[in-house]
């Protein structure tokens, strides 16, 4: 669905509140259509014919009308929560699933232009609806009354008023595609450096180390001017509707001066109706076409903008109903390719790997060799540039993505624990498991004791509640309680004491052997290696596959850190 089609789905699905605020809008406009006639009557039947007290009644009943349209202008503010944050919430999410399926991510740093389009483009949807509501709609409701009552005051110099107004409007609808144009520009400029801005920042490492601190000012520099002129540009623009507005708001003011006299002279127009008329023009009528054209060249113009772009940015490609769907959990990797740029040297080169159902995979190698790149082509976060990686005899990124969720896995170093309950947390990918099923799983993986000490499963864990082994504890508890088949542990127990990383590792290698999964185990410390299965070793395009033992022999990037780690290990030929 269209950004479009999903906004104006969110209206329609607000008609209720919709309904109430047309309501609230009758009685704010209630002044609007009667100030005119109440102004005319207390002349006509008060104090143009001597009788003070009855013109001031009715000026009193004039204030009372006032008093009933502020009611209904409360009223309006009240209803108008009901529909607008709802709308925001929708736009928000369609955003970032844009966001989340972009074909071209930023490379290893914030998407800075998905952050904009969040926090300013959604934000100018959410004002320019609240604008709408209350402004334009308000401005709407005044003029209608004011037009209406103006005909029941004073039907002849109604006329005089039309004529100019329905011009006025012509000349602005005229406007409208030069302003559309012009706050587009703003726009895509707003976008473009918030997107310059956050890649300046996020490399200023970088930009220091090279000595590069000019250009990137000078990038900067140009951005900023490109949004400068952009806004002056619609400033000019804008400054157009004074003419629309002196036509519309003035020149029906200046006709009924003109023609009003001699009409009350010819007896043809009491000079209530006179006073009248200029109160709905001058009070009325004139202030309201003045922020209409005020609105209309602003907030509907954002609005249309905003929601054109964050359309064009933030399509979400339809989900696929097939799919394939793996056999098993076997994992096979052929000639497997990536690296994080077309220049770039690449990160996993021509990998091959067989990892069959029971079986426990420890992948080492020094820190920035890729083996977290290497956890992302295995869960199909990240795609290859070039090779293959299959998921039980199917393409990892043709999986049907319920079948993927439901068998991978991964727990990554920077484990999240959200607001909530430990029970919540725990049972995340595995709602039907009772609180007795989430007390075996957490003897399971060791983390009873840290349940128990916060205060059993319906402990409320909030920011900062946890330390980072504790809640790696907690995420890894989640990933043993989920369904998945194949479980990576990307240093997921790096914040945790080595005892109780070695029992972890056993409980799921247990795990993975009863119920024909496979581990693959990202090693933060190397006594992994020891207790795995097969040993993956990343040397750049030294990369090495075998049992421990072996390795000692053929590796000696694996023997040194070996050595480093646990002393001079002696090899098979000398023992």
């Amino acid at each position: 669905m269209s950004i479009e089609r999903l906004y104006g789905a969110a209206l329609v699905g607000r008609w209720r509140a919709g309904v109430a605020l047309l309501a609230c809008s009758v009685l704010e406009g209630a002044p609007a259509f009667f100030s005119g006639r109440l102004v005319e009557l207390s002349v006509d039947k008060g104090f143009g014919v001597g009788r003070a007290g009855a013109g001031i009644a009715w000026l009193l009943a004039f204030a009372g009308v006032a008093v009933l349209g502020a009611v209904g202008s409360r009223l309006v503010w009240h209803r108008l929560g009901t529909i607008v944050e709802p709308i925001r919430d929708t736009l928000v999410r369609a955003v970032v699933r844009g966001v989340l399926h972009d074909a071209n991510p930023p490379r290893n740093r914030p998407d800075a232009s998905g952050v904009a389009r969040i926090t300013q483009h959604v934000e100018v949807v959410r004002d320019a609806t609240a604008g709408l509501l209350v402004q334009a709609r308000g401005m709407l409701v005044t003029t209608a009354a004011a037009m209406a009552g103006l005909f029941t005051v004073a039907g002849s110099l109604a006329w005089l008023v039309v004529v100019p107004v329905v011009l006025s409007v012509t000349m602005f609808a005229f406007l409208l595609p030069a302003l559309a144009t012009r706050q587009r520009a703003v726009a895509l400029a707003d976008e473009a450096l918030a997107g310059t801005a956050g890649a300046a920042l996020a490399g200023m490492r970088d930009v220091v180390a090279c000595g590069g601190e000019a250009i990137a000012g000078m990038a900067l520099y140009e951005r900023v001017g490109v949004q400068a002129s952009a806004a002056m540009r619609l400033a000019r623009a804008s400054a157009l509707r004074t003419v629309v507005i002196a036509v519309g708001g003035f020149v029906p003011l200046l006709l009924v001066l003109a023609t009003a006299p001699g009409m009350v002279a010819a007896g043809a127009m009491t000079a209530g109706a006179a006073v009248g008329a200029l109160v709905y023009l001058a009070n009325t009528l004139q202030p309201a076409l003045h922020g209409l054209a005020a609105t209309a060249s602003t907030v509907v113009l954002r609005l249309l903008v905003a929601l054109r772009r964050l359309g064009e940015t933030s399509e979400v490609p339809p989900s696929r109903d097939g799919g394939a769907e793996p056999a098993n959990s076997t994992i096979t990797v052929r000639d497997l390719t990536f690296g994080w740029g077309a220049h770039a040297e690449p990160v996993v080169r021509g990998l091959d790997l067989d990892l069959t159902p029971g079986e426990y995979l420890a992948v080492v190698g020094p820190s920035g060799i890729g083996k977290s790149t290497l956890a992302g082509l295995l869960t199909g976060l990240l795609s290859p540039q070039g090779g293959r990686v299959l998921l039980g005899g199917a393409r990892v990124d043709a999986v049907r993505p319920a079948a993927l969720h439901r068998m991978v896995a991964l727990s990554p170093q920077e484990s999240y624990v959200f607001a909530g309950t430990v029970r919540e947390n725990l049972a995340l990918f595995a709602t039907g498991l009772s609180d007795e099923d989430l007390l075996a799983v957490c003897r399971a993986v060791h983390a009873d004791e840290l349940v128990q000490r916060l205060g059993g499963l319906g402990a409320e864990l909030g920011h900062g509640a946890l330390s980072a082994g504790e809640a790696q504890l907690i995420a890894l508890a989640r990933v043993y309680a989920s369904p998945a088949s194949v479980v990576i542990l990307d240093e997921a127990m790096s914040h945790v004491d080595p005892a109780t990383e070695g029992r972890v590792e056993r409980a799921f290698a247990e795990r993975c052997a009863s119920e024909g999964g496979v581990l693959v185990v990202i090693a933060h410390r190397l006594s992994s290696a020891l207790r795995a299965d097969q040993v993956l070793v990343m040397d750049g395009a030294a990369t090495l596959l075998g049992r421990h033992d072996e390795l000692l022999e053929e590796s000696p990037r694996y023997r040194a850190m070996m050595d480093a780690w646990i002393g001079p290990v002696p090899n098979a030929s000398s023992a």
